[in-house]
């Protein structure tokens, strides 16, 4: 039977191997990690593993009884691809593959020069988890750069664990990245609530140990720095392969997860995949892509033909509260607000002319639950309906 590699032991990794499983496939399997740690859960880390609630998040497997090959603190540095197969190449040598599945994730951003800055952290793993957990103690300074979805968890974490806490922010709101101004703006109360500093409209000239230098000559003293300011697809390691990559470096796959190369596929938050749905190619960096797009792989390896085409989903704790978002907007769609309501909980939803096509619910997890139907069947909506608040998402279908 064909020998399948899988080079990344991360969610998506680790899915592919059970999904293959689960449907019957018996032959050999390999997972290659560049970490040393089994697969584990991520979201976690900047929660329970921060918080202190947990030094572990593998994820219960029987390794026994799922007969792989486990590969772990090896680090893929070249892919050569073959008549029927191929080679990826590591520091202690090569693996040969039949079917390759690209599952390397991404890797944290950087700022110029923080690399040769001591006390500079980013959270992507288990053991930078660990790491900045140790500098979280009541008292001390922690300047965190980014008002991301990581950069308010990690405030989060630090305000709860007493520390003085500073948020460094380029843009104009938090979150002004993925959501528009208007709804990034109702994330700022929520700082100050918690006894964070959040800056806006400041930009980092350079770090030290031990501060934080802005454009405008602001000295922010730190005893922990924290960057905070996105990820980028882990696949420099494909240069050379003919593996075709967008602008950012994700691999660009097609609705069957099929890369450029034949035999080779990817999942994750390494690719950008073709939507149907959309009518565009999508970038999505969250659990639920790496959860569910390796199963649909597995079934495509093994003789199924369903077009992999997700309504994504993602889900952030921040300041206390449960944000979830579902679905897909482009730019020009219509922002309709709901809320907030005297509990200071808020929904924001998204059309394309009467078609609800993305929600966003803070502490909200009906609105989310009954908007993602609607989502998902693309749903004309009342808009009016939709905006006030004490009606039922589910009854402004039309």
């Amino acid at each position: 039977m064909e020998n399948v590699l899988v080079a990344g032991a991360g969610m998506a990794g680790l899915q592919t191997v059970l999904g293959l499983r689960d449907l019957g496939y018996t032959g050999p399997i390999t997972l290659l990690g560049a970490e040393e740690h089994r697969p584990y859960d991520r979201p976690p880390l900047s929660k329970e593993v921060l918080a202190g609630k947990t030094d572990d998040t593998s994820f219960d497997v029987d390794w026994a009884a799922l007969d792989v090959s486990l590969l772990l603190g090896r680090t893929a540095t070249a892919l050569r691809p073959g008549d029927g197969g191929g080679r990826v190449e590591t520091a202690e040598g090569e693996i040969a593959f039949d079917r390759l599945v690209i599952a390397t994730g991404a890797r944290a951003i950087g700022l110029p020069g923080a690399g040769d800055v001591h006390g500079v952290h980013v959270l992507r793993t288990i053991d930078d988890a660990r790491a900045l957990r140790t500098e979280l103690v009541p008292g001390a300074h922690v300047v965190i750069v980014g008002a991301g979805w990581i950069g308010a968890e990690v405030a989060t974490a630090a305000a709860a664990a007493g520390c003085r806490t500073t948020v460094v922010e380029a843009l104009d709101a938090p979150l002004a990245g993925a959501l528009p101004a208007e709804v990034g703006a109702r994330f700022t109360p929520w700082y100050a609530e918690a006894g964070v500093e959040l800056l806006l409209g400041a930009r980092v000239d350079r770090l030290e140990p031990g501060a934080v230098h802005l454009t405008d000559g602001t000295r922010l003293p730190a005893d922990a720095i924290v960057v905070g300011i996105g990820v980028r697809p882990d696949t420099a390691w494909l240069a050379g392969s003919g593996v075709g990559l967008d602008e950012r470096g994700a691999v660009i796959v097609d609705s069957r997860l099929r890369t450029s190369v034949p035999g080779v596929y990817a999942v994750g938050d390494c690719t950008v995949f073709a939507s149907a749905r959309y009518g565009t190619r999508l970038h999505v960096e969250h659990w639920d892509n790496a959860l569910r797009a390796p199963r649909a792989l597995a079934a495509h390896l093994l003789g199924g033909d369903e077009a992999y085409d997700p309504v994504p989903y993602f889900w952030s704790e921040q300041f206390g509260r449960m944000v979830q978002y579902v679905g897909h907007h482009p730019a020009g769609d219509e922002l309709v607000l709901r809320g907030p309501g005297p509990d200071g909980k808020w929904t924001a939803g998204w059309f394309a002319g009467d078609t609800l096509v993305a929600l966003l619910a803070v502490a909200r997890p009906r609105d989310l639950a009954q908007g993602r139907r609607l989502v998902q069947a693309g749903t004309a909506v009342d808009k009016a309906g939709f905006a006030d608040i004490d009606v039922p998402v589910k009854d402004t279908a039309r």
